[in-house]
C-alpha cells in the first residue's frame, strides 16, 4: 500500500511539475509578446516636445519589463530548489511520514536517523546542515559546545540541533510552526538518553515578535546556528534582522552560518552579512559549494 501511495504521489508531482513548466513557458511567451508590443509602440510613437504622457508611458514600460525579469528569476530559482529537493529523496523507500523516508548519519559516536518530508523545504536535509555538522564534530577544540546555550534558527529536520545536543549543548531549535512537529519528533528520537540536556523546541518567525518571545533579559545564547537558511525567499531582510537581534554588541554571542551558494541573491546576502558582522570564513567546500562563516557583532 505504501508503494502504491508513493507511486501515486510521484505521478501527481510530475503532473504538477509539467503544469509549472507550462505556466513558466506561458509567462515567458507573454513577456516576449510584451517586449514586441513595447518595441513597436516605441517605433510608431512620435515624441514631441512637452509630451509628458508618452514619456511616462515609456517609464512604465521599463518598470513592467524589470518586474517581469525579476519574476522569471524567482521562478527559475524556485525550480532549482525543487529539483534539489527531489534529488534528496528515495521515492521507493516506504515511509511513515508523508512522501519520504529517512536518512541516517553517524556523528559524535551515535547513529542519527532523520525523518524527512517534501511538504516544505524546512522538512528536508540540505548540504549546509551536513557540512556544519561535520565541521563541529571535527573542530571541537575550536568550537566547544559543552554546557553552552545554543539557538538554531531555521532548524528544519533538526540534524544540526541534534548534533549540538549530543556534543553537550543546551539547545533550543526554532522554526516555523508547521515545521515543529517533525522537528520535535527527530530531536526526541535521537537525543533521548544520549544528551546532557533535553533540547527545547520553539516557534520563531524571522523578524516577528522577537522582543516578546525572546526578551534579552531572559534569553542569552553563546552560539546561534544557521544552515541553508538563505535561498530564494522573501524573508532575507527579516533573517538578517533576526541574526542582528540575537548577536548584538556586547552579547558575546557567536553566529555560525553554513550555506550552499546557489543564486545571485545568496551572494548578495553574503556581502551584506560580511559587512554587518565581524566575519571569518571558517571553511569553503568547493565541491559542495558550501561556505561556513563565523560571525560576531560589530561593537
Amino acid at each position: 500500500m505504501d508503494l502504491i501511495l508513493q507511486l501515486k504521489y510521484c505521478i501527481d508531482f510530475n503532473i504538477q511539475a509539467d503544469k509549472h513548466n507550462r505556466d513558466v513557458s506561458a509567462q515567458r511567451d507573454e513577456g516576449l509578446r510584451g517586449d514586441l508590443v513595447q518595441t513597436v509602440s516605441k517605433t510608431v510613437r512620435q515624441k514631441t516636445p512637452g509630451n509628458q504622457t508618452e514619456e511616462n508611458d515609456e517609464i512604465e514600460d521599463v518598470k513592467l519589463q524589470t518586474k517581469q525579469e525579476t519574476t522569471d528569476e524567482g521562478l527559475t530559482d524556485q525550480k532549482v530548489m525543487a529539483g534539489e529537493a527531489l534529488d534528496r529523496r528515495n521515492i521507493w523507500e516506504p515511509s511513515v511520514y508523508y512522501a519520504l523516508g529517512k536518512e541516517s548519519f553517524h556523528f559524535a559516536g551515535h547513529d542519527i536517523s532523520i525523518r524527512e518530508s517534501i511538504d516544505s523545504y524546512g522538512a528536508l536535509i540540505w548540504p549546509g546542515a551536513v557540512a556544519l555538522c561535520q565541521f563541529l564534530e571535527n573542530n571541537r577544540s575550536q568550537v566547544n559546545l559543552m554546557d553552552k546555550a545554543v539557538l538554531e534558527i531555521g532548524a528544519g529536520t533538526g540534524l544540526l540541533s541534534i548534533l549540538a545536543s549530543l556534543l553537550g549543548a543546551w539547545v533550543t531549535a526554532t522554526d516555523l510552526p508547521d515545521i515543529l512537529p517533525n522537528l520535535t519528533f527527530n530531536l526526541l528520537r535521537n537525543t533521548r538518553g544520549r544528551s546532557r540536556y533535553t533540547p527545547q523546541v520553539a516557534a520563531l518567525t524571522w523578524g516577528q515578535h522577537l522582543e516578546r518571545d525572546f526578551p534579552h533579559l531572559s534569553y542569552h545564547y553563546d552560539y546561534v546556528l544557521a544552515a541553508d537558511v538563505v535561498y530564494h525567499h522573501n524573508s532575507l531582510e527579516e533573517l538578517l534582522q533576526t541574526m542582528h537581534y540575537f548577536c548584538q554588541p556586547g552579547s558575546r554571542t557567536t553566529l555560525l552560518w553554513a550555506n550552499k551558494i546557489r543564486f545571485q541573491s545568496d551572494l548578495r546576502f553574503s556581502e551584506r552579512f560580511e559587512s554587518s558582522f565581524n566575519t571569518t570564513l571558517l571553511s569553503e567546500l568547493q565541491q559542495q559549494e558550501v561556505r561556513i562563516y563565523q560571525a560576531t557583532a560589530k561593537e
